[in-house]
């Protein structure tokens, strides 16, 4: 049995359509990534799978359990992190973690030995009796997931948890979660940072509220129906204006004083590009290059999702 199975999830708000028809499925101890840009329907999908939120139409199981009719039974076995820090700030960090195992029914003595065993697995032992408000964002970040994680779910939802944190942390923190999956917990995860998606067993990727891609980031890569093309010029940005426009370029990025190109592979090879610059009077070197998920993303988000949903599926 599947973690999550998702089949027609839909949402709407008035006449705003935040969901459309997404069909998800996640196995059980695996790491699943939500990627999208603002407003593509992550979180709104994340509440309704967690009972919060009730879908216009679709079915939803979670744990074996129908949601939403089943919420209340399925909230003693997820976790749910958001992107705010919303323990409370005027607590001390144990007296936030006593208030949970509070709220989780937890028995005493089962309270001590976790809270203690949270605080040595991220890194909290020596902050015991700090404010939750004067924490540093990494810190908050590492408390809220002990919270999360308290009663031991089987299930973690987390809502862009990494926002405001620096890169260390947030490599520690992705740490911590496949410390989680190996243990045997699902984690479901939106993210806006292409490093942590390429770090997900498998990967999402929403737009508009559709499902627009969905597999192992390797294979999506592969899958990508565009080249990907590397020019070196002296002028990247002349280079860039050249080509913008034109007919089978779907997407332009300078990156330092190169410039990546994702292009139709049936209307531009290397010849073809070099000839177009040297028709603006740029010198330029060309070379294949490799999709990574970035380029997949764009391509994703950029073209409607009858046109490249198949191809990335």
């Amino acid at each position: 049995m599947n973690a999550i199975e998702a089949r027609g999830l839909t949402r709407r708000f008035a006449n705003l359509l935040a969901v459309d028809g997404v069909d998800l499925t996640v196995a059980k101890s695996q790491v699943y990534g939500f990627l999208g840009p603002n407003g593509s329907g992550k979180s709104t999908t994340i509440r309704m799978l967690c009972g919060l939120l009730s879908p216009s139409a679709g079915q939803i199981q979670v744990l074996g359990l129908q949601v939403p009719q089943q919420a209340e039974q399925l909230k003693r076995h997820i976790g749910y992190m958001t992107q705010k820090f919303s323990l409370y700030e005027d607590l001390t960090v144990q007296e936030n973690l006593e208030f949970l195992a509070a709220v989780h029914d937890l028995p005493r003595l089962r309270t001590r030995a976790r809270i203690s065993d949270l605080l040595r697995r991220y890194w909290l032992g020596d902050r015991l009796n700090q404010l939750a408000g004067t924490l540093s964002g990494g810190q908050k970040q590492r408390l809220a997931l002990a919270g999360a994680v308290l009663h031991e779910p089987e299930l973690l939802f987390l809502d862009e948890p990494t926002s405001a944190v620096d890169p260390q942390s947030r490599r520690e923190f992705w740490d911590s979660l496949f410390e989680l999956a190996d243990a045997g917990t699902t984690i479901l995860v939106s993210t806006h940072y292409m490093d942590e998606a390429e770090r997900c067993h498998r990967l999402a990727i929403l737009d508009q509220g559709r499902l627009v891609a969905d597999g192992a980031p390797r294979e999506l890569c592969a899958s990508l129906p565009y080249a990907v093309w590397l020019i070196d010029c002296s002028q990247p940005r002349r280079a860039q204006q050249a080509l913008q426009q034109q007919a089978g370029i779907v997407a332009l990025a300078q990156i330092g004083a190169e410039l990546r190109v994702l292009a139709s592979s049936t209307a531009w090879d290397a010849d073809a590009l070099r000839q177009h610059l040297q028709g603006g009077s740029i010198e330029a070197q060309v070379r294949r290059g490799y999709p990574n998920l970035e380029d997949v993303f764009v391509a994703a988000t950029r073209k409607p999702a009858r046109d490249i949903a198949g191809a990335l599926a």
